[in-house]
């Protein structure tokens, strides 16, 4: 079994690596482009900021674990906000929904009665303008899936639930901090968590917009090697295994360099997981992604991904999507697969 799971990840890593130039220069984003077009000199400057994805760790004797991401200075990576936003590009919007402006994510809300299981995670963002100042009286919508890698909304059997979205406005300091659970690794994806930032709290809420940036925070593999190794997270083990940072498709372009989040705790106590975010708070992008195709977007064989058909009204989608990205700075677009 493992041996043909294998074999799917390895398709998949050719059906998006290997379609030629043309294809390359059009899905490239920004921070690969330069690397491009810059030689030996662009080869440098990105290898003074990567990072492997593992960080540093120490154990003792309570099994606490201290994961620190290497830093990374400038504008954080756009990313795509995948097939499963919610922000009503392809269905419901919860932004929209009252209750949804909250720092506690592991429970549904309105109607909704459900609650996340897992090892706890409170996970910061610091948002920061591209000189390093904070920006207060912004708002951040995050999201990610459940232990089982399932997303609220979309996947088979929570449909009904909303848990593990929220947002939140920036505070003095440019932070907002979400209560919630570690979050799975699915098939095909690195873990991670998905965030859009807006200008406003009433920008974020109302469905308009505009969305400044949309990006997400990586999680370090020595923190996520510990939490999947208790239970619930069974499907999370072999998943990781199967994945790199240098190979996941979003951040696999320079493993993370400005989303790789720093990690505290343990899995007795919970953990506190840090991404300091520097945009540019003229920017706009387009967020969202297209519904899930061929029966919810599933991972290749193997399991522990999402499932389940799109919401009714969704748009359908097509093999390939793209995200635009504009922002008074650059433009860029690139490819992803429905995770």
């Amino acid at each position: 079994m493992r041996d043909e799971q294998m074999q799917d990840n390895e398709a998949y890593v050719r059906a998006v690596h290997d379609r030629g130039l043309a294809f390359d220069m059009r899905t490239m984003s920004r921070r690969k482009m330069l690397a491009a077009v810059g030689g030996a000199a662009g080869l440098v400057a990105l290898a003074g900021c990567a990072s492997d994805g593992t960080g540093t760790a120490s154990t003792g004797a309570t099994g606490s674990t201290s994961s620190s991401a290497a830093t990374a200075d400038g504008e954080i990576e756009s990313e795509t906000a995948g097939p499963y936003p919610a922000d009503g590009t392809n269905g419901p919007d919860v932004r929209t929904e009252s209750g949804i402006v909250r720092k506690d994510i592991t429970k549904s809300f309105g109607s909704a009665s459900g609650t996340a299981e897992g090892v706890p995670l409170e996970f910061s963002l610091v948002v920061q303008d591209l000189d390093g100042k904070a920006i207060s009286g912004a708002a951040v919508y995050a999201w990610h899936c459940n232990r089982d890698g399932n997303y609220s909304l979309y996947s088979d059997a929570i449909t009904d639930q909303n848990y593990l979205r929220g947002i939140q406005e920036t505070d003095d300091t440019g932070t907002v901090t979400f209560t919630s659970i570690f979050p799975a690794c699915y098939s095909g994806r690195w873990p991670h968590i998905h965030f859009e930032v807006y200008s406003s709290l009433a920008n974020a809420t109302s469905g308009d917009g505009p969305i400044v940036k949309t990006s997400q925070m990586a999680i370090p593999e020595d923190v996520a090697d510990t939490v999947y190794a208790t239970d619930g997270y069974s499907k999370s083990v072999q998943n990781l295994s199967q994945v790199s940072l240098a190979t996941d498709n979003v951040f696999g372009d320079d493993s993370a360099a400005t989303e790789l989040a720093t990690v505290t705790g343990s899995v007795a106590d919970g953990y506190k997981a840090t991404l300091t975010a520097q945009i540019d708070p003229s920017g706009t992008e387009e967020g969202g992604g297209d519904a899930p195709s061929g029966g919810g977007g599933r991972p290749p064989a193997g399991g522990g991904g999402p499932g389940g058909t799109p919401p009714s009204g969704a748009p359908a989608a097509a093999s390939t999507a793209s995200l635009t990205v504009a922002s008074s700075s650059t433009s860029s677009s690139k490819w992803w697969w429905p995770f």
